[in-house]
């Protein structure tokens, strides 16, 4: 190799939230791959203690716009083992309902406005709704339905205020919830067709291991329940989750990093991973979707094509709910018993496994919390597959380069926090034997 090539994105373009990417190879080879989120930590674990558990779920809420149910729905079910307390019937398929809107609105989002520009060659999706009008306008109404989903259940789109430890606040009204059949027909018909559009797109070839992780549930598609699997064969509790998995600080990053226990490898969490362990408990037209792609597969790049394939399931497992849902008579929670207790548990954030634990004291105070989020999951593994990624883009120009490191942090969709920026690139080149910082 002649020389060195630096390349530095000091903010990614198109994922939720602050972050950069640093490399540098040199004659020896790859020397650095940095995945850096710069942004302030937030402490919530921390801003939990001591508070009242009634107040945890929409205290988690915030830590995303993009997917607060997913941190209210880890939170609930991990503090229900804690009080050893069970939700009344009819909350079950309620949360399932309210999960899959979420699912909706965040996939909708990735796939239209984040994700697809890279295959269709634009900056943005702005740009890229000049050319295709329909591709765009789809996602936004695909993205205005999981909204709306999660308004008739969670009482607001975005940091729903009707989720409650025990079950809701209050019952959705029967007739909003049948409101939403007619739009679920119609997202799950643009769903089927949006698969068909993204298996499409011209992919890199690149296969990374099977070091896949998700939650595997004896007879649904995981959203807030199942145990936690893996492509060689874990299968554990959720309570069981710290003897395998653990998160470490670097140094160039304020988020974690989490690899497998005793290895100390990455692994990788999110819809392909989903898709490789569960995709036998996809409902009908899902897995008729999904049967477009040969599996097990091992591509990063066709993580939108699972993303697509699982809007299809959410819109069908939302559907069959919104059909038959009628409102119970007894109250729609469990009241809430002053107890010590510890608890875990684990669900499937449109991004993968989200994990919660919970102390809390006679009182009913949190008295210690850990979150584990897919994106400090995910990020060891983003690093790896940049290092494996880079020998064959390295013939291109910088640019080019640079673009394709990116579409490959993008196929994970980082949810860094809730923001996009536009992509500043600076390059730094080197004579042989030299590197300039």
């Amino acid at each position: 190799m002649s020389g060195s090539r630096s390349f530095t994105v000091k903010s990614l373009a198109r994922v939720e939230g602050e972050g950069a990417l640093r490399l540098r190879v040199n004659e020896q080879g790859i020397e650095i791959v940095e995945f850096n989120i710069y942004e302030p930590p937030r402490f919530f674990e921390k801003l939990l203690v001591g508070r009242a558990i009634h107040e945890v779920p929409d205290l988690v809420a915030r830590i995303c716009g993009i997917c607060p149910v997913a941190y209210q729905m880890t939170a609930c079910r991990a503090l229900e083992t804690a009080l050893d307390i069970e939700p009344p019937a009819g909350v079950a398929d309620l949360r399932r309902l309210l999960y899959c809107g979420e699912w909706i609105q965040s996939h909708a989002l990735h796939v239209h406005l984040l994700h697809a520009p890279d295959f269709l060659g634009y900056e943005s999706g702005f740009a890229m709704a000049v050319d295709h009008p329909q591709l765009v306008e789809a996602g936004f109404r695909l993205k205005g339905l999981g909204n709306r989903i999660m308004e008739v259940v969670g009482g607001r789109a975005v940091h729903p205020i009707n989720v409650a430890i025990g079950g809701f606040h209050a019952w959705p009204a029967e007739a909003a919830v049948r409101d939403l059949v007619a739009d679920l027909e119609w997202g799950l018909g643009a769903a089927r067709a949006l698969v068909d559009t993204v298996s499409d797109f011209d992919f890199p070839s690149f296969e990374r291991p099977e070091d896949f992780v998700a939650l595997r549930h004896s007879d649904e598609y995981p959203f807030n329940e199942g145990r936690i699997v893996s492509s060689d064969g874990l299968d554990i509790p959720a309570s069981a989750f710290p003897e395998h998995f653990q998160e470490r600080q670097v140094a160039w990053s304020t988020a974690l990093h989490a690899v497998r226990l005793p290895s100390g490898i990455p692994y990788a969490v999110g819809p392909l991973a989903r898709l490789n362990l569960c995709r036998d408990r996809l409902p009908e037209l899902a897995a008729r979707a999904a049967a477009r792609l040969d599996w097990p597969q091992r591509n990063p790049f066709r993580s939108i094509v699972a993303r697509a394939i699982e809007i299809v399931a959410a819109c069908e497992e939302a559907l069959k709910i919104a059909r038959q849902w009628t409102r119970p008579a007894e109250p729609p929670r469990t009241p809430l018993p002053l107890r010590e207790g510890v608890g875990s548990h684990a669900t499937e954030a449109p991004r993968g496994l989200l994990w919660h634990r919970y102390a809390i004291d006679a009182a009913g105070l949190v008295s210690a919390a850990a979150i584990v989020p897919p994106t400090s999951q995910n990020q060891a593994r983003i690093e790896a597959d940049l290092r494996a990624f880079l020998p064959q883009v390295l013939p291109l120009d910088d640019a080019a380069v640079t673009l394709r490191c990116e579409q490959l942090i993008r196929s994970y969709d980082p949810c860094i926090s809730c923001a996009t920026h536009f992509l500043r690139l600076s390059i730094e080149r080197a004579e042989r034997g030299v590197i300039r910082l």
